[in-house]
């Protein structure tokens, strides 16, 4: 199938920016949920002013004519986020919220409905084999849960035959704009600071946004990913100082490694309440994107290397 519009949220987000230039690219008509503050999106693009996400939005003219929708949007996960009731923060917009645009979708006969989740509905770290799409959803945080929760959901409203929606379960995101941890650790590479990560022995997922970009067109597209949920990656593990080293060799600088123990790490987490940003420098975080590869015949476009290059060249 080919949806002649695609209604996409989130379009102005990092991974929205990248889906919208792709879709353009590839001659699609876009429509974009956008809120009034939003940065506006490229002047091709159809645009509809939507209030806050949550239970109670109004999607009519957003699904007018819409042939599918990518759904984006979401409270971002936030590791500052000190409020009181965090998981009903994350709830009303990523679970209520994604919950109330499909059930709209469904009501306009719109099928197909794209829905990016996250690797974290199966909690912070991967032991002993990599989590795949029948691992157990663990959540450990309020946005993985509401995360979980979604998924739940909308596999209930595919159940009812009401939605084809179409779950991706993405690692860490990077690429150009990206912020959080990816941006953090390349800034301190291109600082040539010396990092204390040489003694870890992990390995980690990750996906070019480029790559993530691909996989959701072949998800909007294939007739096979209908009701289907996939985990995607760039499909190359890495270790955090090997990842560290290509970064550094994305820069053309060396990289400023030292072999601090893990444990001596893990104790100076602690002591200043970073045991969390210490375990995602430290842990295993692997997903077995096989599944989406063997069904829709998907193959990341873009390798490890090709996507740091592009990443640092505009940091």
């Amino acid at each position: 199938m080919s949806a002649s519009r695609i209604l996409v949220t989130g379009a102005t987000g990092f991974v929205g920016s990248a889906l919208v230039r792709r879709l353009l690219a590839d001659g699609r008509q876009v429509r974009a949920a956008i809120r009034r503050s939003s940065v506006a999106p490229p002047a091709e693009v159809e645009t509809v002013t939507v209030n806050d996400i949550g239970p109670d939005t109004d999607w009519r003219a957003a699904l007018a004519g819409v042939g599918a929708v990518v759904h984006l949007a979401a409270r971002a996960h936030v590791l500052s986020d000190v409020s009181a009731d965090a998981h009903a923060l994350y709830r009303a917009v990523n679970t209520l919220g994604a919950l109330r645009l499909a059930e709209a979708a469904a009501g306009a006969s719109v099928r197909r409905f794209v829905f990016l989740s996250s690797v974290r509905v199966h909690g912070e770290h991967s032991v002993g084999a990599a989590f795949n799409e029948s691992s157990t959803l663990v959540a450990t945080d309020p946005y993985g849960r509401s995360k979980a929760e979604a998924e739940r959901r909308l596999v209930a409203l595919a159940g009812a035959g009401r939605l084809d929606p179409v779950i991706l379960r993405p690692p860490l995101v990077y690429g150009p704009g990206a912020r959080g941890n990816f941006a953090r650790l390349v800034q301190l590479v291109a600082r040539g600071l010396p990092l204390p990560l040489g003694a870890v022995r992990n390995r980690r997922s990750l996906i070019y946004v480029g790559n993530l970009v691909d996989a959701i067109t072949r998800a909007l597209d294939h007739p096979a990913a209908a009701g289907e949920t996939f985990m995607v990656s760039d499909g190359e593990d890495v270790s955090t100082p090997e990842l560290v080293r290509r970064i550094a060799r994305a820069f053309e600088k060396p990289a400023r490694l030292l072999p601090v123990p893990i444990a001596l790490l893990r104790f100076g987490g602690a002591l200043i309440g970073r045991s969390d940003d210490v375990g995602r420098l430290v842990d295993d975080l692997v997903v077995d994107s096989s599944r989406i590869r063997r069904a829709l015949g998907w193959a990341p476009p873009f390798g490890l290397d090709e996507g740091l290059r592009e990443s640092v060249r505009k940091a």
